[in-house]
């Protein structure tokens, strides 16, 4: 997350936008684990911020040493989804992520 004093930068380094969001897939787990599955373009990676479109599910990767309800405690709930969105074309990249949570 880009900082208030870093808004200039950001917006000078990435005239055509970017950044990560999150979403909680309903369902939980498994059914996160089978969104992830279902992505034909965007691959997943356990870290964050690339020039291409990425995904990462906190549970199962860079939070999966904690206890569930440690994970709970910090907002990491079993369908979190995290999505770094990259340069690719905004359509291109939406069809992926509707056709994956339509899966």
């Amino acid at each position: 997350m880009v900082g208030f004093g870093d808004h200039a930068i950001a917006k000078k380094q990435r005239k055509a936008g970017g950044g990560i969001i999150t979403v909680a897939v309903k369902g939980g787990y498994e059914a996160a684990k089978k969104f992830l599955d279902s992505l034909k373009m965007i691959k997943i990676s356990p870290n964050l911020g690339d020039a291409r479109s990425i995904v990462t599910h906190p549970a199962s990767s860079t939070h999966c040493k904690l206890s569930e309800a440690e994970r709970l405690s910090v907002g990491i709930t079993p369908g979190l989804i995290r999505v770094s969105i990259g340069l690719e074309n905004k359509d291109d990249i939406l069809k992926d992520l509707l056709q994956a949570l339509e899966n």
